[in-house]
């Protein structure tokens, strides 16, 4: 029986090592301010369950999320003790899941602060809550007039171990930005409305705007990732990810010889081609204006993304140096994950979360194994 690497198309490599390097580094720009790890979307499509049990060996403990069945499946792969907070807050009727799978709601809304009150109340039992408050990016949390009538009304949150109050930093990633101040100073104001409680503001780029953003508690995602939190500066994290792709076929075609999809490119000499076995379906974009390596050379895309193969310009390469079932790497030194997204037209955080289910993955421990 062959083995899962020799039936692969591709493999996807994720660097454990790397994650608990950024998350490390962050930790310690952070001072006395502790640090917890953004899990959510299978921790950007790179495994969550691997890459929290890795953050918990180096001392993490806190643990974001989106969704309460993403909470759930943590809360079944990690050791007692840890904190998994479910950032888009509770849906209504699954107060009960919060509960039996101790998870942290963070409450966004008057609707579930009172859903989260009456099944403390139920309980007869103190449940812990995250308070998130809008500060100014107008997408989750509560407004100026919500935390007002809580003020007005202390005996709202009474019910509750309120473990965190926080919001969400829009502009983070553009340093001199003027909302950062703003949302900064209006954080203060609106938890100054609520229960004292621990308080967190800073994103990945939000650490690197200085202390007065670091607050009890920064919520690094990207930054763990090897997505630089510092865009048009130098990127301080270690690269994560490795994106490798197998040959498949290789031909050599004639002058004026169509290629791929629509003819949108044709040979202007004779040509030598390979073919990978990784596409669109994969998650990599049809208008990427990327390429492949080879032992760091450059091999270009010719003609269109298919759904499960690309298209590269080999001509180039000595006779007998490229073969089917040989390696190319489409995420790696020479191409970041950055790189990839400029190209592509979005964010690394798109192609993290957009790459596929049918890659093989490979996890490098933090011990380097």
């Amino acid at each position: 029986m062959s083995t899962a690497v020799e039936r692969a198309g591709a493999i996807l490599t994720i660097d454990l090592g790397a994650v608990v390097s950024n998350y490390l580094l962050l930790r310690r720009m952070l001072g006395t301010a502790d640090c917890a790890g953004v899990v959510k979307a299978n921790a950007y499509g790179l495994g969550a369950v691997q890459v929290a049990s890795a953050l918990h060996g180096a001392g993490c403990r806190k643990f974001f999320v989106a969704h309460v069945d993403e909470g759930i499946e943590l809360r079944e792969n990690l050791p007692a003790g840890s904190e998994i907070f479910v950032l888009n807050g509770m849906p209504a009727g699954t107060e009960a899941d919060f509960f039996a799978a101790g998870l942290v709601p963070v409450l966004n809304s008057l609707r579930e602060i009172r859903a989260w009150r009456d099944h403390a109340m139920k309980r007869e039992h103190r449940l812990p809550a995250a308070v998130q408050v809008d500060s100014g990016m107008s997408r989750l949390g509560l407004p100026p007039r919500d935390a007002e009538a809580i003020a007005s009304d202390p005996e709202m949150l009474r019910a509750f171990d309120v473990r965190l109050v926080f919001s969400h930093l829009a502009c983070a990633d553009e340093y001199e930005h003027a909302a950062n101040e703003k949302q900064r100073c209006a954080f203060d104001r609106l938890r100054s409305m609520l229960p004292s409680a621990p308080a967190s503001l800073a994103n990945s780029s939000g650490i690197f705007l200085g202390s007065a953003y670091h607050y009890d508690l920064a919520r690094p995602g990207a930054a763990l990732y090897g997505i630089n939190p510092t865009p048009h500066r130098t990127n301080p994290m270690r690269q994560v990810v490795r994106l490798s792709a197998r040959i498949i076929q290789l031909r050599e075609v004639s002058e004026n010889a169509g290629i791929g999809y629509g003819h949108t490119a044709l040979a202007t000499k004779p040509t030598r081609l390979a073919t990978i076995s990784l596409g669109y379906a994969d998650g990599w974009r049809r208008s990427a204006d990327t390429a492949a390596f080879m032992n760091g050379v450059r091999l270009p895309f010719i003609g269109r993304v298919s759904m499960d193969s690309i298209i590269l310009e080999v001509t180039d390469c000595p006779n007998g140096s490229v073969g089917e079932g040989d390696w190319v790497d489409l995420i790696c030194n020479e191409q970041t994950v950055d790189q990839v997204a400029v190209a592509s037209g979005t964010i690394g955080y798109e192609v993290l979360t957009s790459l596929g289910r049918r890659f093989h993955r490979r996890y490098l421990g933090t011990d380097g194994s």
